[in-house]
């Protein structure tokens, strides 16, 4: 993406989503001519079982850069990620858990729109 010289939004925005599976869950599935500006990643485990879960980055061309690895979350406690994270255009930022689990995920972030 080019460096933006035009006008363009910037939006507040969050993701929020519960997973029960091993299946990977998108925070963030990107758009060309956007960057988009992670400000914090909540995770709560719900259901009482201590879990592990990775956070990653693709940038689409389907090799996933992990940020976090089998990062563990205690039963009934919950991770915070407070790390400023940079995505840009088609990227995607992923949460897969590493089992069968009760987890919710909240994720706010800044959309910034150069299309």
């Amino acid at each position: 993406m080019a460096i933006p010289s035009g006008s363009g939004t910037e939006v507040l925005k969050r993701s929020v989503t519960t997973t029960t599976d091993s299946g990977a869950k998108k925070l963030i599935d990107g758009v060309a001519d956007h960057v988009y500006t992670v400000l914090s990643i909540v995770v709560c485990e719900t259901a009482g079982a201590s879990e592990t879960f990775n956070l990653y980055v693709d940038n689409g061309s389907g090799t996933a850069y992990e940020l976090l690895s089998d990062q563990a979350i205690g039963a009934n406690k919950t991770f915070i990620w407070n790390d400023r994270i940079v995505l840009s255009g088609v990227d995607e930022l992923t949460l897969a858990v590493g089992d069968t689990c009760d987890v919710d995920i909240y994720c706010s972030y800044i959309d910034q729109d150069w299309s």
